[in-house]
């Protein structure tokens, strides 16, 4: 008889390792003879580095080498264009490499017998830096006139432009009988991961530059560093070892290429870990945004136009502010079918820390204005939002802001109907006594999964059956990242079930871009469709050779989403995703008026995942989900000065502790199946992150009479707009 594994809640296949500390993260690695490094940051968010002396650091006790721009044969890298200096300084062929642009810009490496030696000798670099104009707001950075940070990349600050156009919104909103305009400002969010950034490279067995470092994509990886050091990728190897968190952050490359080229030039293993503060300076966080919209309904509750206006900031460089800021466009409109669409979303170079991918993906920005909008056209509406919600859900063949339908099914509606439910709305919130008031509030939100805008998203598995009459071990090979989801235990699981055997037979073998095809990025709520179907496809192409008595039964099988297409430059006309995941929550939260505090007492988050491969490895996305952006709406409050992070540790930039999160996380698991998607799974790791910080704002605006148009909602921004403080 068959086995059965999808649907199942199986224990995750990496948890005993990381629970007995047997599992090695980047910062447990170790080697023979191994070297120690420590890179030296700007510190300032915009300068030109006139001189950099390093004698005293080459002299210095246990110092093995000294790197500087110059020391970097091709000085640029960059996820989507290469328009970050590796190390920034003179001496390098590329123009403008010699100006930092963000405090955390790189300017110089030491690499030692120790790390204190290696921090030692960092501290004796002298370094001559010419302070140029600060750039610290987007809105000011894109106006006529302001300094041009990236000159080689034109004669603007705006680095990215959305635009959709669909229909008349001027001729819609004459004829609206209710219009809401609103502002809205959403802040930088830090990961926060438990890991901070950490590697080790060396030359392996067969010549090759190897990295043993956490990240979300080792092909991509492996083209950048190569590029970088101008080498063959084939004679870089990427490996990731246990990564300790993501979500997003890890896309972008911290200390990979320093490491690889002093490896390559050493000839010795060279390891480096660093600090909280390093990691919150140095990585990218999720983009701020100041939003302006303007929507109409008529009377009955039928949505007509939208027109709103994005401005992201990007910070110093590109990273991933097209992708993230085009995801903000098309999810501006929220799930809703709206006729008469005007949308313009700007990503702008500034001097602040890069905007960066981080869960969700430009999503929980647009929502925030899309779902506070609804929230608000109700209320003027007089109508229950849940009601006015379900009036504008989109419906399969309806059309996105883009001018297209959206892929089918959609499943919106099912996802609103649950939360309503399983939250029983209709259900009044408790009495509130004197000074601690009670309000409920409703949001929803889409989001895509996979790559889009014209990509070939596309994704590499292989199968390996053997034994003799019967199937008695089964090695799969597929190199997406385990980030702390759970992805290689549904990986294991979804090549059983196609196998019909244990989970106990199937070996993974994954995360090495010598030894895997290309899986693309742990992102965009992708690997569990995209690998799912590639390991399916693979397996069943291997079950066919060990039906025909080949052994070992082995094969290879390259999944290609359906193509979507670039969206047009005037219009935003276009199909930018094959797939969307839908979700809907219902809050309770209590405010206290006397001192500005919110609890959130309960949430009730409905997503459709298509199927639940695995439902406990389901609700952990949700519940950490739910957590993440719980933080990112009430608690953690970014602040920089004149370009330099304020926050930088976590004693300073607070993130959720035990005591912080809601007291009740509810989910509710919506299964409608994709019909692309393997076993009818859809993506859901950003999912339940997006429509939390707005269903929040609607909670306490129902609690206290007040909208807040920014966040987080510290008890200070609360108690302000009550009117107890100015």
């Amino acid at each position: 008889m068959s086995q059965q594994s999808v649907g199942k809640s199986l224990p995750r296949i990496d948890a005993l390792g990381k629970v007995t500390g047997k599992t090695l993260y980047s910062g447990d690695l170790h080697r023979d003879g191994m070297l120690h490094m420590k890179i030296v940051f700007a510190e300032r968010p915009h300068a030109r580095v006139k001189k950099i002396n390093t004698a005293k650091a080459e002299s210095a006790s246990g110092v093995a080498a000294v790197y500087t721009a110059k020391d970097i044969p091709v000085n640029e890298y960059g996820l989507q264009i290469p328009d970050q200096p590796v190390l920034c300084g003179p001496g390098a062929s590329k123009p403008y490499t010699d100006i930092v642009r963000f405090v955390g810009d790189q300017v110089a490496v030491v690499v030692a017998i120790s790390e204190r030696e290696a921090e030692s000798a960092a501290k004796l670099i002298e370094i001559e830096y010419e302070d140029l104009p600060l750039l610290d707001n987007p809105v000011k950075a894109m106006q006529p006139g302001a300094p041009i940070l990236h000159p080689d990349r034109g004669d603007t600050n705006i680095c990215v432009h959305y635009k959709i156009r669909k229909g008349d919104v001027d001729a819609a909103f004459s004829q609206a009988d209710v219009i809401v305009e609103g502002e809205y400002h959403t802040p930088v969010q830090e990961h926060a991961y438990l890991q901070p950034e950490a590697g080790l490279a060396y030359i392996d067995e067969e010549g090759r530059i190897t990295i043993e470092s956490g990240g979300q994509w080792t092909h991509a990886d492996r083209e950048t560093i190569a590029h970088a050091l101008n080498v063959p990728e084939e004679k870089i190897r990427v490996i990731y070892p246990a990564i300790g968190g993501a979500f997003g952050g890890r896309e972008d490359l911290s200390v990979q290429i320093v490491l690889a080229l002093a490896a390559w030039r050493l000839n010795r293993p060279v390891k480096i870990i660093w600090s909280r503060r390093e990691s919150m300076i140095g990585h990218g966080k999720r983009h701020a945004a100041t939003i302006k919209a303007k929507w109409g309904a008529t009377k009955d509750g039928k949505l007509v136009a939208a027109e709103s206006e994005l401005i992201g900031d990007g910070g110093a460089y590109m990273y991933t502010s097209n992708k993230v800021l085009g995801n903000a466009a098309i999810t501006s409109t929220g799930p809703y079918f709206i006729p008469n669409v005007k949308t313009d979303v700007y990503g702008i170079y500034t001097n602040n820390v890069p905007g960066a991918a981080f869960r969700g993906f430009g999503a929980p920005q647009a929502l925030f204005m899309a779902e506070s909008q609804m929230n608000k056209l109700a209320e003027k509406l007089g109508m229950d939002p849940v009601e006015f919600r379900l009036k504008n859900a989109l419906r399969d063949g309806d059309t996105l802001g883009v001018g297209t339908p959206v892929p089918i099914p959609v499943s919106i509606v099912q996802c609103i109907e649950a939360a309503r439910d399983k939250f029983d709305w209709k259900k009044k919130a408790k009495k509130s006594s004197s000074h601690l008031v009670r309000g409920r509030g409703f949001a929803a939100g889409f989001k895509n999964v996979g790559f889009s805008f014209g990509y070939q998203e596309n994704c590499w598995a292989k199968v390996e059956i053997h034994g003799n009459g019967k199937m008695e071990r089964v090695v799969v090979h597929q190199a997406g990242a385990e980030v702390g989801q759970g992805t290689h235990t549904v990986m294991v699981q979804m090549a059983a079930h196609a196998l019909g055997i244990s989970m106990e037979k199937v070996e993974l073998r994954t995360s090495d871009s010598a030894l895997q095809g290309n899986s693309g990025s742990v992102s965009a709520s992708r690997m569990t469709f995209m690998a799912g179907n590639a390991i399916k496809g693979a397996a069943e192409a291997a079950l066919e050779k060990w039906k025909a008595e080949e052994r070992p039964a082995i094969a290879e099988f390259k999944y290609l989403a359906p193509p979507t297409t670039h969206m047009d430059h005037e219009t935003g006309h276009s199909m930018p995703n094959f797939s969307y995941a839908y979700v809907a929550q219902a809050a309770e939260v209590e405010v206290d008026t006397e001192t500005g505090h919110v609890r959130v007492i309960r949430i009730v988050s409905a997503d459709d995942v298509g199927k639940a491969i695995n439902p406990d490895l389901v609700v952990g996305q949700i519940e950490g989900a739910v957590v993440q952006a719980h933080g990112y709406a009430l608690i953690e409050d970014y602040k920089t000065k004149d370009g330099k992070v304020m926050t930088d540790q976590l004693s300073t930039y607070l993130i959720p502790t035990i005591w912080d999160i809601p007291e009740k996380v509810e989910s509710v698991l919506v299964e409608v199946p994709d019909p692309n998607g393997p076993w009818g799974a859809r993506g859901l790791g950003e999912l339940p992150f997006l429509p939390v910080a707005p269903v929040i704002a609607a909670a306490i605006h129902d609690a206290t009479g007040v909208w807040i148009s920014e966040f987080p909602f510290t008890p200070e921004r609360v108690l302000r707009a009550l009117g107890k403080i100015k």
